[in-house]
């Protein structure tokens, strides 16, 4: 059953109005299986909480590396956690030139990429001036089990707020060299995923949406969903991404490699132009076969074994299939930060 909430008007007391209204479905439809309140509760989720949430434009220099890929013109949610910084997921705000950032008051104001962190998928915007709204309080995703039921809420005027549950709570791999080892599987999909809050019943924030999926139950059964990247990823990072942009500590090694699991076998779909995985001369419809003399059984096997050999700049020993030869290739990683190219100085 789905419950979806829609906001034509984006004053502040109609986006309330709405969102209470779902909160509302939440607690009737929860009742008979989990719960989302205890009976002495109400909903927690404060109207200044509510208003967090924020629309985001990026727009992308031509020249951009993730141009071709994401578009020069991205848009979606952000998630406003700290005075003057809004949380989104990354692929919205990467290699940005510029970024607005509109309140549900109509408020615009321009931001700049403050910090971007491959690993969890979070993209951190600095506002140019403040809001004048209160920052969402940051919950415990840990808490977050099975038939649970959550909100979620964009900036969308078409989707403002559904009432989801979680179906799974599995790892995740993406061909784009990316593991979540927990990530928030929901149903029924939402179309406005992109940087959207997940919102639990004490009005915290236990996640920001990602991607839409085919199978969010799990895997190889055809149940269509959204995965969230769990906030617990951001808040021992927070501080550093604040601070300095990133999170401390060495980082991945990337090889602008990506693969994708077909019948047990991965096989390299492309590799990024003038990355590590080219230069060292692998190419689209080679088969991964191990890493150094360690057999790969699957995709998060693959980047475990990758990331255990070290931080960035680590050579990575693969054998690959090319044709009917088998291959002994040697990448030397970098962060992938390193190849993202830097804005023009006008």
């Amino acid at each position: 059953m789905r419950a979806s909430v829609l906001c034509r008007s984006r004053s502040v007391p109609s986006f309330l109005r709405l969102v209470r209204a779902a909160l509302i479905v939440a607690l009737v439809v929860a009742a008979p299986a989990a719960p989302l309140y205890a009976q002495d509760q109400k909903p927690a989720v404060s109207d200044a909480g509510i208003t967090a949430i924020v629309r985001l434009k990026a727009k992308v220099l031509p020249r951009a590396r993730t141009a071709a890929i994401l578009g020069t013109e991205r848009s979606g949610s952000g998630v406003l956690v700290r005075d003057r910084y809004v949380l989104t997921i990354g692929y919205l705000v990467i290699e940005a030139d510029t970024i607005e950032i509109t309140s549900n008051s109509g408020k615009t104001v321009p931001g700049t990429l403050a910090a971007y962190d491959h690993a969890s998928g979070f993209g951190l915007v600095k506002l140019a001036v403040p809001l004048d709204v209160e920052p969402l309080l940051l919950g415990d995703a840990a808490g977050l089990g099975e038939r649970d039921p959550a909100l979620v809420i964009s900036s969308s005027a078409d989707d403002a707020a559904s009432v989801v549950y979680v179906v799974s709570r599995r790892a995740f791999t993406g061909s784009w060299e990316y593991l979540l080892e927990s990530a928030i599987f929901t149903y029924p999909p939402v179309d406005n995923w992109s940087g959207a809050a997940l919102v639990g019943k004490r009005g915290e924030l236990l996640g920001i949406g990602s991607l839409i999926v085919a199978e969010a139950a799990e895997p190889g059964m055809r149940s269509p969903g959204n995965m969230f990247v769990p906030i617990d990823l951001l808040k021992p990072i927070l501080d550093d991404l604040i601070a300095q942009g990133r999170a401390r500590g060495p980082a991945q090694p990337w090889m602008g490699l990506y693969t994708e699991e077909v019948r047990g076998r991965l096989f390299v779909a492309r590799v990024s132009i003038d990355g590590p995985a080219q230069r060292a001369g692998l190419k689209s419809g080679d088969v991964v076969l191990g890493v150094g003399g360690d057999g790969v059984e699957s995709q998060a096997d693959f980047y475990r074994k990758v990331w255990a050999r070290g931080a960035a700049g680590t050579d990575i020993p693969l054998k690959v299939l090319q044709g009917s030869d088998v291959k002994e290739l040697t990448v030397r990683s970098i962060d992938r930060l390193e190849w993202f190219r830097k804005k023009p100085v006008y």
